[in-house]
């Protein structure tokens, strides 16, 4: 078969960073997108990273359209009934180009554009039915009676990627290591957004919040302010789901979270103008795939390359490195003329040199961390429950502030074993 230089399945951040690296350098790239346009079924709650990925990205990044520079940072623990936050910003975050956050309709559709420019052909509405194979070698890919041959396939497809289990680079994978997103995004003005989250012109604010927001279920919601939208959701495990007794269904915790007084004030007047879902990988180090095979390599949430880190959840610097990292190593692969597995192993060893797999593996513990119903219940019921108690003055005598935290550490069981332990266990991560 005529062969192409690669093709790209999955027109998200890591396919197409991969595609730019690899037209920089001559090679000839085909995308193929499954929505009607890359970003179309791209989902994000959020920000990326910026600082990590500026040396490897070169010009990739210039003139991106981000939304906010994130100069503030919420946490929420939210209670049955109250809530405790904490807010923090600091002259290094408002100074820096440190995080932004960005829209995936409008900034994967910029990118793409951006590549067609340098000659890439980007097809959208493609759906990749299944792999080429020459012996034991990926020899391309194949979309109904279409065929796109290919000396190498990087498979992009998302978190349930089809493509690296056809090619045997992964198991399927259990419940355990997937949550479902439900986003939202909320038109809101300019001024309403600076005034609310405490923000200059340009500047953004991300909040994470856990406890009642998922009934005790792993996982948490988020919100991120854009230019003229606020973008709230929630992330929910998949196993928490199926095992929850009584069943609850994801939409309706969605619902309950916007009706918190916390999130109902913030949203006040806002227009509903889009709303998404995605299956996000939670597995952490540990649930990496396999990265590369004959003719074939794995890059960004196809690969499991995401990090709940329980502060702030990361994936979008970790899609782009992959991305340009996998072009790195199939353009020394085209010098070589050789595109085994042998010569595709570079790209693993490059990645182990970077941020990304030594971010994920210095993490490896956090999934099994965070695995722990005392983080979405217990903590969140109890803490902010304490302040309560504090701050609440009655029609009797007050005692002592000591008196009535003491009291409350011994009656809620934070001094138990089990919580000492669960405190103690924080060195691993």
């Amino acid at each position: 078969m005529d062969k192409i230089d690669v093709v790209i399945a999955g027109g998200g951040l890591a396919g197409l960073a991969c595609a730019y690296r690899l037209a920089d350098k001559g090679l000839q790239v085909i995308v193929v997108e499954r929505g009607d346009f890359p970003g179309s079924k791209n989902v994000t709650g959020g920000r990326l990273y910026l600082m990590p990925v500026r040396s490897l990205a070169g010009d990739m990044l210039d003139d991106a359209p981000f939304e906010r520079k994130v100069v503030r940072e919420r946490w929420s623990l939210l209670g049955k009934g109250n809530s405790l936050n904490i807010d923090f910003t600091g002259e290094r975050f408002r100074g820096e180009d440190h995080s932004y956050t960005l829209l995936r309709a409008r900034f994967d559709r910029w990118l793409s554009e951006k590549l067609m420019s340098k000659g890439v052909f980007v097809i959208p509405k493609y759906r990749v039915d299944d792999l080429l194979w020459e012996g034991d070698s990926v020899a391309g890919i194949k979309a109904g009676s279409e065929e796109i041959a290919a000396h190498v396939v990087v498979a992009a497809d998302g978190a349930l990627s089809f493509m690296a289990e056809k090619a045997g680079l992964r198991p399927k994978m259990a419940p355990k290591n997937y949550a479902v997103g439900m986003k939202e995004i909320i038109e809101l003005s300019e001024e309403k957004i600076n005034d609310r989250f405490n923000v200059g012109s340009g500047e953004g604010c991300a909040q994470l919040f856990l406890g009642d927001v998922t009934q005790g279920i792993f996982g948490g919601g988020f919100l991120y302010t854009n230019r003229d939208t606020v973008s709230i959701g929630i992330v929910a495990g998949i196993q928490g789901l199926m095992k929850r007794v009584p069943p609850v269904e994801a939409h309706a915790l969605m619902d309950a979270f916007k009706e918190k007084y916390e999130i109902k004030r913030l949203l006040d007047g806002g227009n509903l103008v889009e709303y998404s879902a995605h299956i996000i990988p939670e597995g952490g180090y540990n649930g990496i795939s396999k990265l590369y095979g004959n003719g074939i390599v794995v890059v960004g949430d196809a690969a499991g390359f995401a990090l709940n880190m329980g502060v702030t959840v990361r994936g979008m610097e970790f899609a782009i490195a992959s991305g340009i990292i996998a072009a790195e190593t199939i353009i020394a692969a085209k010098e070589a003329n050789d595109f085994t597995a042998t010569a595709l192993s570079g790209y693993e060893k490059r990645l182990q040199e970077t941020f990304v797999l030594k971010d994920l593996a210095a993490c490896r513990e956090m999934p099994e961390f965070l695995d722990n119903e005392s983080f979405f219940s217990y903590y969140p019921d109890n803490f902010p429950g304490f302040l309560e108690k504090i701050m609440w003055f009655g029609d009797g005598p007050k005692e002592k502030i000591g008196a009535t935290l003491w009291k409350e550490l011994k009656g809620s069981g934070m001094l138990s074993f089990k919580r000492l332990k669960e405190l103690y266990n924080i060195r691993k991560i």
